[in-house]
């Protein structure tokens, strides 16, 4: 298995903190030239920038949500580079709701923001950047979902659908770019110890968090960085299409 990325261009979204920013960093320690994005906080992604080994390394800026953004910064990224042979697709929100006193108004917005983000603008970058693996001869999409995409999200539910509807996408696409050589994969993660899940992992229901899994913790940032560069390696062409799960068996399914 190769894990030298020397000479290949990475692009990895909401890359200036979390699961994004340890994934550039493995990706930059494995001789990759990596694309950071960020949507608002520019002042943490050139700081991280500056701390990324080796060189060629920048950062973009977009936000996700919006189709005519995603489409300027894929024009931005292609005056800078002639390709992009891994896309790892992590940018995303996470909203909880109390579904019963929410007014309808409140409840679009929500619905929309988080769609927007979670499964439209991963959908939008995938289209266009995909178009470039074709023509380039190949590359590799991995999309950052959830488990809660298979066990239900009842205070966050159009995360959960987002991220069941992601597994689908990526799935589809696997289908249809195996014969161009862009192969497709997916991570499904329980919770993660980043700044998304801090505070929630602050309060007593941090607890029955961490016992959920019989590790009686949550994920690291970097064991999710982990699994995407191993999937962005020679060698796993043949598990395109693939949902692998990642919790420590806080949830499992067969």
């Amino acid at each position: 298995m190769n894990i030298n990325f020397k000479n290949k261009t990475v692009l990895v979204t909401g890359a200036s903190r979390g699961i994004g920013r340890e994934t550039a960093k493995m990706f930059a320690e494995s001789g990759a030239k990596v694309i950071i994005h960020y949507n608002k906080n520019k002042k943490k992604a050139v700081e991280f920038l500056d701390e990324l080994s080796g060189q060629g390394h920048f950062i973009i800026q977009a936000d996700i949500s919006v189709a005519d953004e995603v489409n300027r910064m894929t024009d931005e990224v292609f005056t800078k580079v002639d390709k992009v042979d891994i896309l790892v697709n992590n940018a995303g929100i996470y909203e909880e709701i109390d579904f019963l006193l929410l007014n309808y108004d409140e409840w679009q917005d929500s619905w929309k923001r988080t769609i927007n983000t979670n499964l439209t603008g991963l959908a939008n970058l995938t289209f266009l950047i995909s178009k470039s693996m074709t023509k380039q001869g190949g590359g590799k999409i991995i999309n950052v979902s959830s488990r809660g995409a298979f066990r239900g999200e009842p205070t966050a539910p159009a995360y959960g659908a987002a991220k069941a509807a992601v597994n689908a996408f990526g799935q589809s696409f696997a289908k249809a770019l195996a014969p161009n050589k862009v192969f497709v994969y997916t991570l499904a993660p329980g919770w993660v110890d980043t700044d998304m899940t801090k505070n929630e992992m602050n309060t007593p229901r941090g607890d029955f968090i961490k016992q959920q899994s019989p590790m009686n913790r949550i994920a690291k940032p970097e064991e999710i960085a982990q699994a995407i560069v191993y999937l962005a390696s020679e060698g796993t062409d043949f598990m395109t299409g693939c949902i692998l799960d990642i919790n420590g068996a806080s949830y499992l399914r067969s």
